[in-house]
């Protein structure tokens, strides 16, 4: 059943840092007049998949602060990769100029992805606006004096996508709460038919399902590749959409596709990358068996787009790595020919060394495989979940979610409240609930987690 008030106790809370942010900062993705009935919490402290508010009170972190953190809240390794690099050198313009940092980040991510020479930026949407701005701008140098293909300036997308919220993301983004009011600003792009399982047709299978989408996917691209410069997808899950999830087989099909037609395929692996699909990158369930991605070129994007876990959380950081063909599309005598992007904290060392410590535990503590037993323990637990007026359990990798079955047409506003009046931070995605936690959490901390949102559901639907 329903609470009679959903409201968490704000009563004697650090009220004086909560009045002067409601008078100074403009939250994201917040209308900001909710915050009359529903108070700012003041987080003091970060320990573990904890966040401590100013009153001592502790919230799981289950959406691991937007999907960030990945090694949980202060950790020493990665805190002290940024100190040490803060003694040396704290930023430095990475035009005409370079440093350590920069490069090892750049080779260990060419070794990761099989793509190389990495762009940098601060945030996952202008990770996509390079990748956008890089597809249109080699075929404008490459084709420039070729008038067949003189006109690949649009771009493709899947229905529900979400890409960002710059323009030129917004323009591949098909989640109408974001990108309506923008309309009028945006550059116009199609969007393919989402292979979300949960769009197909009872009794068809995922990867028909998938196959479906694919054979609407090549219809199209055969019929506009003139005019198309790429194909934009989030590989395996579509997160802002609900956490859809979808057969791999997809993936191979579209990169066969792209390749037919002329076609760039960028992956943005922002949400999805580092992790949380049981790969290292979720393309990689493109690839024949269980192979790396660069043991099956073929099968690697044009582009991919990184950001969220590439710091473990720490520093704001995205990055882009592409072909060396595009590379070289741009390596000219004429400026105008280079790619003339830039960020004033473009590579910047303290965030690059936050991305390098995150790479090592990675490696060093052999985390894909560990995720592999800790996925299969928190599915295990998801057993209990069946109480609940659910439909789509599922999970891939770290990722896990079920849409609610209610007539409460605020569910998610009072699952959020509810959660943080049991110590549990979750943001469902209208009416999906989703965990994707840091990798470091207990079976104790699941535990937890699995009973403060049966009581948050239950108080909600």
């Amino acid at each position: 059943m329903r609470e009679a008030k959903t409201s968490y106790n704000s009563g004697m809370r650090n009220q004086d840092i909560i009045n002067r942010s409601l008078q100074s900062v403009w939250h994201p993705c917040t209308q900001m007049k909710r915050h009359e009935q529903f108070p700012l919490i003041p987080i003091k402290l970060g320990q573990g998949v904890w966040l401590h508010d100013a009153e001592g009170k502790r919230y799981l972190d289950a959406v691991s602060s937007w999907w960030v953190n990945l090694f949980g809240h202060n950790n020493s390794r990665i805190k002290n990769a940024i100190k040490q690099q803060l003694d040396m050198l704290e930023h430095v313009m990475l035009a005409g100029f370079t440093h350590e940092p920069v490069v090892k980040l750049s080779e260990k991510l060419a070794k990761l992805t099989g793509l190389g020479h990495a762009f940098y930026a601060s945030d996952g949407a202008s990770a996509t606006e390079i990748a956008l701005k890089m597809s249109f701008h080699y075929w404008r140098n490459l084709y420039s004096e070729t008038p067949d293909k003189a006109n690949k300036t649009k771009f493709i997308s899947l229905q529900n996508s979400y890409h960002g919220e710059t323009l030129g993301a917004l323009g591949v983004t098909d989640v109408a709460i974001f990108k309506d009011t923008y309309a009028p600003l945006l550059m116009q792009s199609a969007q393919m038919p989402s292979p979300d399982f949960r769009l197909a047709e009872v009794g068809e299978s995922a990867e028909a399902f998938a196959l479906r989408c694919a054979d609407a996917l090549e219809q199209y691209v055969s019929e506009h590749s003139h005019e198309l410069a790429a194909f934009i997808i989030e590989p395996l899950v579509q997160c802002a959409a609900g956490m859809g999830m979808y057969h791999p087989v997809y993936l191979k099909r579209a990169r066969e596709i792209c390749t037919q037609y002329e076609v760039h395929l960028i992956a943005d692996e922002i949400a999805v990358g580092f992790g949380r699909t049981g790969k290292m990158f979720a393309y990689e369930w493109a690839t024949e068996g269980n192979g790396h991605l660069t043991e099956n070129i073929k099968a690697l994007p044009d582009f991919i787009c990184l950001s969220k876990g590439i710091t473990g959380g720490y520093l704001p950081l995205s990055a882009v790595l592409t072909t060396d063909k595009i590379y070289q599309a741009f390596y000219d005598d004429s400026t105008v020919r280079g790619f003339l992007h830039s960020h004033s904290y473009t590579g910047n060392p303290l965030a690059c060394s936050a991305a390098l410590a995150t790479l090592a535990i990675f490696e060093e503590d052999h985390i894909i495989e560990q995720n592999k037993i800790l996925s299969a323990n928190i599915v295990e637990k998801l057993s209990a979940l069946n109480e609940l007026p659910h439909v789509h359990l599922r999970h891939q990798g770290m990722i896990f979610a079920f849409d609610v079955q209610t007539k409460n047409t605020k569910f998610a506003r009072d699952c959020y409240v509810s959660a943080l009046n049991n110590g549990l931070l979750l943001r469902p995605i209208g009416n999906t609930v989703y965990w994707m936690p840091p990798y470091t959490i207990s079976e104790a901390e699941v535990d937890f987690l699995v009973q403060a949102t049966l009581k948050a559901v239950h108080a909600s639907v």
